[in-house]
């Protein structure tokens, strides 16, 4: 794999909140076109990744290089013209519930580009339906379910064409069904469009259906890297743990002396 085909390059990223290292010195590469997860326990540093790699803060040291450009070295005003071919896709959708799923499309469009408004409305009406909601746009946000919020919020990280789109934990909060459907689109958004995903997530079932390559977080550091029978095979301790779904010891539900306390049942 030549460094032509990774679009992101991480080095050596470490990032401290004070004196505490969430991210101990990481490296890794993700490549054009693939689907990349990032995956990990709570605590583990997975959104502390999440914010380096879409430029919403600096790491205390390491690089990120992304299309063979040292994006941690850039000026705020170079990032933000990354940014700007970076789409986001947020846990709780994020949509301005003041305007409607169209305007909320729109949006990005109209501040960073100067279209002639019939044409923002076409290519805005286009995006929703890529995500099966061309029938939704002069709905509001609040009349929208769990499912095509988040439909609505990955048509509009469409807007602007990008080349990368990044999804923070896009199945929380939905049934298995409408979080399948949700994995599905994120399948077909990768190979219509050949887009560069990257999913942070701890659903097992998502990780499952739509990655290609895993980057499995432990306390700041990566312990394990490659597709998911690669990961399955490791014998890495916290790998194995969160594969086999095994609390941990302390946690008073291993041997059901905590519910005995509580209830006298064995």
């Amino acid at each position: 794999m030549s460094a032509v085909d990774n679009i992101i390059e991480v080095r050596d990223l470490v990032v401290k909140y004070g004196d505490r290292t969430v991210l101990d010195g990481i490296s890794f590469d993700i490549r054009r076109g693939e689907i990349f997860v990032i995956l990990g326990g709570s605590g583990c540093g997975k959104s502390t990744l999440l914010r380096n790699l879409v430029g919403l803060m600096r790491p205390f040291s390491g690089s990120i290089t992304i299309n063979g450009e040292n994006f941690t070295a850039m000026t705020d005003e170079e990032r933000i013209e990354v940014r700007k071919r970076i789409g986001m896709c947020f846990q709780g959708s994020a949509l301005f519930n003041s305007i409607s799923v169209a305007d909320n499309v729109a949006l990005p469009l109209r501040e960073h580009t100067r279209l002639e408004e019939s044409t923002i409305q076409i290519m805005t009406r286009i995006k929703l339906e890529l995500v099966g909601l061309g029938k939704f746009g002069d709905y509001m946000p609040s009349e929208l379910s769990g499912g095509m919020k988040k439909r609505a919020g990955l048509a509009r990280a469409m807007a602007m064409d990008p080349f990368i789109i990044f999804y923070d934990e896009p199945s929380a909060g939905l049934d298995p069904i409408v979080a399948a459907g949700l994995d599905g689109l994120i399948r077909k958004m990768q190979n219509t469009f050949n887009l560069t995903s990257v999913v942070v997530t701890h659903e097992m079932e998502s990780v499952r259906l739509i990655a290609d390559r895993v980057c499995m977080l432990d306390r700041g550091r990566i312990v394990g890297l490659g597709d998911l029978e690669t990961l399955r095979a490791m014998d890495h301790p916290f790998v194995r743990q969160f594969f086999e779904r095994r609390p941990n010891e302390d946690s008073g539900t291993d041997d059901g002396s905590y519910i005995h306390e509580l209830t006298g049942i064995d």
